[in-house]
Order: C-alpha cells, then sequence, then structure tokens
C-alpha cells in the first residue's frame, strides 16, 4: 500500500490571522518569547500533520463546501485546513474563545 504524498499550501489570510496574533502576544502582551514559541508549535503541528492530511476527523462547518474542513489544535488555538488533490492547504488560525463557528 503506497502512502499519499501531500503540498503544502499557506493561504495568505492564514498568514494574516497568524500575524495578527504575533502582534497581539508581542505588542500588547509584551511577550516576544511567547508570541515565538507559538509560532514554532504552529509550524511543528502543521508538518507533522502533512503526512496523514485526511487520517483525522473532519471538521463540520455550518457552510456547506466543497472541500471539508480539518483542524489542528495548538495551545489556545485552531488551525482549520482542506485537503485538494494531493495539497493541505492550511487556510486559517482562529483564538479558541474566538466564534469561529460562525467564521468557518
Amino acid at each position: 500500500m503506497s502512502e499519499k504524498h501531500y503540498e503544502l499550501r499557506i493561504l495568505p489570510l492564514f498568514e494574516s490571522d497568524l500575524s495578527e496574533i504575533v502582534d497581539y502576544i508581542v505588542f500588547r502582551l509584551k511577550n516576544p518569547i511567547a508570541a515565538e514559541n507559538l509560532v514554532d508549535a504552529v509550524e511543528k503541528a502543521i508538518y507533522e500533520r502533512l503526512p496523514n492530511a485526511e487520517a483525522f476527523d473532519q471538521y463540520q462547518s455550518k457552510k456547506e463546501r466543497k472541500y471539508p474542513y480539518y483542524r489542528i489544535q495548538v495551545k489556545s488555538f485552531t488551525i482549520f485546513y482542506v485537503v485538494i488533490d494531493n495539497v493541505m492547504e492550511v487556510r486559517r488560525i482562529l483564538y479558541g474563545r474566538r466564534n469561529w463557528k460562525e467564521i468557518i
């Protein structure tokens, strides 16, 4: 049985979300080390998921979608991605206390 190989695609919206989170931690919370640790944890979680992108439960969104969402939990944040053919497309990262069920 051959293992499927996934390519990684990061959307600009994810990068924007992550940048806002990092800015908040660095400038509002005055904790650049925590921001760096979060970025490292996010990167690690994405790359750990990449070989098995479809091996997890799909997220049941309120919206009908062509491609189902999957989730990765990292600290107090949730990363959302879809799988399109052999591409794991990372779309959003949202704070856990945010009403992301209305966003996603």
